[in-house]
């Protein structure tokens, strides 16, 4: 099952909509600290409403304990950035891919794409728009996998 994964997430609200992404489609979600809020934050709770008993959250206090996790399990790691190197259409999704997402203001950093299987981008139409929210570059992302890997009856 594809997963989602947050590393250094910031703003509440962006992890709430995620979450409750996350809820609707089964999809587990990694958060990996730092974060620039707590858990029990009320915005964070606000934006995932009544939908966290329906989240498969795991959090990861550091960037070496989610690498630990992702080596038990396996499966590839795509870095979605504005700097990935092929459009997130073109990729070919597999059940065990693991979406990483950076936070919002700085983005995955250099070492985390470069130790990434893969690296997707968003096309932008408008070169003065540099990128999407993060709540919304995540639904885009998951969707494409889920469409590629027949979840979308």
């Amino acid at each position: 099952m594809v997963r989602v994964v947050l590393v250094n997430p910031q703003i509440p609200p962006n992890t709430g909509n995620i979450a409750r992404t996350c809820a609707a489609t089964g999809t587990p979600l990694h958060l990996v600290g730092p974060m620039g809020f707590e858990i029990s934050d009320r915005y964070l709770k606000r934006a995932g409403l009544d939908y966290w008993p329906y989240v498969k959250l795991q959090y990861h206090p550091t960037l070496e304990d989610f690498q630990k996790t992702h080596q038990e399990l396996g499966g590839r790691r795509i870095g979605f950035s504005t700097r990935g190197s092929s459009n997130y259409v073109k990729l070919q999704f597999q059940e065990d891919d693991w979406l990483l997402f950076g936070s919002e203001t700085t983005g995955l950093s250099s070492e985390v794409l470069a130790a990434c299987d893969a690296t997707a981008c968003i096309p932008m139409h408008q070169p003065a728009v540099r990128s999407l929210n993060l709540s919304v570059s995540v639904a885009v992302g998951l969707f494409e996998a889920r469409r590629q890997l027949g979840y979308l009856g």
